[in-house]
């Protein structure tokens, strides 16, 4: 059967244990902010490599998540290889509020980074994470929790990847976001 043709599925409808990046190309149709927080975190439980994430503020609804934060740390220390970056539009909100993520990024700077995207790219309203350059969550309408997901799309993911490398070349560090030496 072609995948292309599929209509996407409701995360309710799948078991989502027996999902592999790289493996199932079955597109997921996201609803609802707990279907944000389960792909989420199943996705960055799985990566190997890499992560990138595009989102206006660090939703705390989806990436400051026990599962979400367990995943990342894992990952930033599986390998020194590991890359995982980060474009955040408006820091000011996590830094107020202490995101854990950030925190997280500040004692682990070797293998997070986070960067606030140049005045051309603030008004982009979609958000996304892309894992291993492979699996993707993507919300359209960034401020929404309507979506989809898959655990295997390379071509939609590249495509991602290829606007992320763009904006993030053109990024700068946000000074409050950076580790604070006293």
């Amino acid at each position: 059967m072609n995948q292309a043709l599929t209509k996407p599925a409701s995360l309710a409808e799948l078991d989502l244990e027996a999902l592999r990046i790289g493996a199932d190309a079955q597109e997921i149709r996201l609803e609802s902010r707990a279907d944000n927080q389960r792909l989420a975190a199943a996705l960055v439980a799985q990566a190997v490599r890499t992560l990138e994430i595009f989102s206006r503020d660090l939703e705390a609804e989806i990436y400051e998540q026990p599962d979400f934060l367990e995943g990342i740390k894992a990952l930033a220390l599986r390998s020194r290889h590991v890359r995982i970056r980060i474009l955040l539009q408006d820091p000011g909100r996590v830094v107020r509020d202490g995101h854990r993520l950030v925190e997280m990024a500040r004692r682990l700077s070797s293998f997070i980074e986070i960067r606030r995207p140049s005045h051309d790219h603030r008004e982009f309203n979609e958000a996304f994470m892309i894992v291993d350059n492979t699996a993707l969550l993507h919300r359209r309408l960034g401020d929404r929790y309507e979506g989809h997901a898959c655990f295997k799309q390379p071509l939609r993911a590249r495509e991602l990847a290829n606007f992320f490398e763009e904006v993030w070349k053109r990024a700068a560090p946000h000074p409050e976001l950076q580790r604070l030496h006293l």
